[in-house]
């Protein structure tokens, strides 16, 4: 009688319970992995603070020495620490002039912002009104007053707090901002509205661009001039121009200066000084063009002051005219600039002015782009491009200019060929722009549909939505630490599930062995 010899029960539980083991192992273990993965993940990619949905929104008043405009500024409130997610949502004009224009009459200045205000409110939905903060800054033709006559000053600003505290929003005041401060504001609303302070990274999370260079900003008003730009941490810092600038943890050596009596109407006024006469001929006002100024118009401001004749009478009228010719006045202009005081330095700009050699790229915005959009010109251009359609421009008689200028304004039109000029010295002999360089300035009225102007950068840092000592997002770990993580993990969870499939591919392998084994026996 053959005997078969077989595996006992109890033997063939205990080595399914022993093969068993390694795969309940792995498959624990891929199972951490992927919690961890998840886990990990989720947090790198959520925000600490959860804030409820909704629209916050802003309020600027730009009081320059020309015009004083209002900025209507909106943000999601879930991410209002987030770069790029400011947007301007309506701008209103003030008719009249600049707030430095009422010194005699401080009481007439709520009137004018009367208009603006009314559709200011309709903009934003009334339940926000009471939470919605307004800044009013003041620049160069109100610190032009104030050193004229301080208590003019104080009291124009005064009849606009007390004009605002009837208003229904949460008025934060009226004050005259400095020249740099206007500076450092208009190169923080350019790169904040060009995204180069923050990028999405890999994670999408904000942190510091790798690479990427800031935006320089030159910004022309009617009585200053700033120029702004990164200047390295090469430069000395000894000088006042040299501002350490802190946004997101990122430290930036930051050159500013203003140039007070430099804006586009003070120094056309320096430029139309005559003391003696009542009849002037301009080559810069265009051809046969003939228009009358009160002494008082020229002399009164600060500026010109120096200038000022000694038999001086503010009512007297004085009669120019203009002949149009682009050589001659070109070599005029050059008369309000001394640059001889540089000595050939070549770390210096005009006045004696320090000023590091520009470098990178430009924004010019305000007068800056205003001139250069009379002559069709946007964006980036070269210089003898902006020379010869300059030269074009300024050849024409007054009678053709309502031909060539879509909005045709007497004031801004008559001085158009004065402003290029202007423009061309301050950039080329002050700054030192050249025929290399001038095409990386980039003449822009906005980005999107926001403005440049300081406005932008002075609501960001009063409502503190650029934080200055720390990035926008900290992360949990460090990105070489995350990916150190996500790598190991991974790795983990794949010997895991190569482990697993391994152990069925061998579990299949041997019940096929043992089923043909047991069908031999049965056969025998």
């Amino acid at each position: 009688m053959f005997t078969v010899l077989t595996r006992q029960p109890c033997e063939q539980a205990g080595l399914k319970a022993l093969s068993r083991t390694p795969a309940i192992i792995a498959l624990v273990v891929l199972i951490l992995s992927v919690v961890v993965l998840v886990t990990i993940t989720l947090i790198q990619f959520h925000q600490k603070e959860v804030l409820l949905p909704g629209l916050k929104y802003g309020i600027v008043l730009d009081a320059g020495s020309s015009r004083t405009t209002v900025y209507v500024y909106q943000w999601p409130a879930e991410k209002e620490n987030n770069t790029g997610v400011v947007s301007q949502t309506f701008k209103c004009s003030v008719k009249g002039s600049g707030i430095s224009s009422y010194g005699k009459h401080p009481q007439d200045v709520p009137k004018a912002f009367e208009d603006c205000m009314q559709k200011v409110q309709g903009q934003i939905p009334a339940h926000l009104h009471r939470s919605t903060r307004i800044y009013l800054g003041a620049t160069a033709g109100m610190r032009l007053l104030r050193l004229q006559n301080e208590t003019a000053a104080n009291e124009v600003l005064a009849s606009i707090q007390n004009y605002f505290k009837s208003q229904p929003f949460d008025f934060r005041g009226a004050q005259i901002i400095s020249g740099q401060e206007e500076g450092i504001y208009g190169w923080i609303t350019a790169n904040y509205l060009m995204g180069n302070f923050l990028e999405k990274n890999l994670w999408h999370m904000w942190v510091h661009p790798n690479g990427v260079e800031t935006t320089g900003a030159l910004d022309l008003g009617g009585a200053s001039t700033q120029i702004s730009f990164a200047a390295g941490d090469k430069v000395g810092l000894n000088s006042s121009q040299i501002m350490k600038v802190s946004l997101y943890g990122y430290v930036y050596s930051l050159y500013t200066h203003s140039f007070q009596c430099y804006g586009r109407n003070e120094a056309e006024k320096r430029f139309l000084d005559s003391p003696t006469k009542t009849n002037l001929i301009n080559p810069c006002y265009p051809r046969d063009y003939l228009t009358t100024f009160t002494g008082g118009y020229i002399f009164d401001s600060l500026c010109t002051a120096d200038l000022r004749p000694v038999s001086y009478n503010p009512d007297d009228i004085i009669t120019v005219g203009g002949t149009g010719d682009p050589s001659l006045f070109r070599e005029k202009v050059a008369s309000l600039f001394d640059f001889t005081a540089c000595r050939d330095q070549e770390a210096c700009s005009f006045d004696g002015v320090y000023q590091p050699k520009v470098k990178g790229t430009f924004v010019a915005f305000a007068g800056f782009y205003y001139t250069a959009s009379a002559f069709n010109l946007s964006g980036s251009f070269s210089l003898s491009a902006f020379n010869s359609s300059s030269w074009d421009f300024c050849s024409e008689s007054w009678s053709q200019l309502p031909l060539l200028l879509p909005r045709f304004d007497e004031v801004y039109a008559r001085s158009y060929c004065f402003s290029a000029h202007y423009i061309y010295h301050l950039l080329v002999n002050g700054y030192r722009f050249t025929e290399e360089t001038w095409p990386q300035i980039y003449f822009k009225k906005e980005v999107g549909n926001s403005s440049i102007a300081w406005s932008l950068g002075y609501m960001l840092s009063l409502t503190n939505q650029i934080p200055a000592e720390s990035p926008l997002i900290r992360l949990p770990m460090d990105p070489p630490a995350f990916v150190g993580t996500l790598a190991f993990f991974t790795a983990v969870a794949l010997l895991c599930l190569t482990f697993l499939v391994y152990l069925c591919a061998s579990s299949g392998k041997q019940r096929r062995s043992q089923h043909a084994f047991d069908h031999t026996v049965d056969s025998e």
